[in-house]
């Protein structure tokens, strides 16, 4: 069977800081990649963003140092809490926590 052949010379790569123009807009992204199973999709989105508000300007307002900030979004790297926290806050968006699976019953019988 042929292979499909595209001719691809004309594309590019599709980078979502393009389109992240407003802070509702980086929420809505980071808020959808934090729904994958896999925790490196919002590192890879937290990357992109910090890319449109410039690494160096977001390192200053997380109090960090553009070196550390660049280690902590590099592709399989395993941020601590706080500096994630840190660039959160920077952004100026928020994390929240809504259950996701069965509700917790509270099995302990009445006094």
């Amino acid at each position: 069977m042929p292979v499909l052949k595209l001719d691809t010379s004309r594309t590019t790569r599709y980078e979502a800081s393009r389109y992240l123009d407003s802070t509702e807009t980086i929420s809505a992204y980071l808020a959808s990649s934090l729904e994958s199973d896999d925790p490196q999709d919002f590192l890879r989105a937290l990357a992109e963003v910090a890319k449109v508000r410039g690494i160096n300007n977001l390192a200053r307002e997380a109090g960090l140092n553009r070196e550390s900030l660049y280690k902590a979004l590099r592709p399989d790297a395993k941020p601590r809490y706080e500096t994630i926290w840190k660039l959160i806050n920077a952004l100026g968006v928020g994390l929240t926590i809504k259950p996701t699976g069965p509700k917790f019953e509270d099995t302990a019988t009445p006094a």
